[in-house]
């Protein structure tokens, strides 16, 4: 049961970790009309006519969601890191439980990144662009969270169940 929750936790994890790679390195997050043609906004880049341009202007909550986003990345990949490493050697409590709490810490993280980038999209884009719509990257984004959740909760399970059980005897019945 150890290995079922510990190695459902890892391969949450590396769904969650290549999520958030494929949300955060495309360049549409919203789609919106803008001037007769549509558009494309993203963390990076926005696209107009199929022409993309960087973000020259530095606004806070596009700072905000772009560091909560990469370090929710760096932290999904310190949590499969150590899921998988938890398999090297056997298990080992101590590598578990912190990848249990590095995939919870990445999906809160990345949670904070959409929150405020949502917050800010609906009140400030809403009202100038009354045609937009978040596309599949953001929706990626959202299912990464629920998988870094969950492959935090497996392997916080996984290391209650190891140090739940007692440890087996070495005594050989005669």
């Amino acid at each position: 049961m150890l290995y079922t929750l510990a190695g459902g936790g890892t391969l949450c994890g590396v769904a969650a970790l290549v999520l958030l790679i494929v949300s955060t390195a495309t360049d549409f997050w919203m789609q919106y009309r803008y001037s007769g043609s549509s558009a494309n906004q993203g963390l990076w880049r926005f696209c107009i006519n199929h022409k993309c341009h960087t973000h020259t202007i530095t606004v806070a909550f596009w700072d905000a969601t772009r560091a909560f986003m990469l370090l929710a990345v760096l932290s999904c990949f310190a949590g499969v890191v150590l899921g998988l490493s938890a398999f090297t050697n056997g298990t080992k409590n101590r590598r578990v439980r912190t990848g249990g709490i590095a995939l919870v810490l990445s999906g809160f993280l990345a949670l904070l990144a959409l929150a405020i980038y949502t917050g800010v999209t609906v009140t400030f884009f809403g009202k100038r662009f009354l045609d937009w719509r978040f596309s599949w990257s953001y929706i990626i984004g959202w299912v990464a969270i629920i998988l870094a959740f969950a492959a935090g909760v497996f392997q916080l399970c996984a290391y209650q169940r190891t140090t739940a059980e007692p440890a087996p005897s070495n005594n050989p019945d005669s």
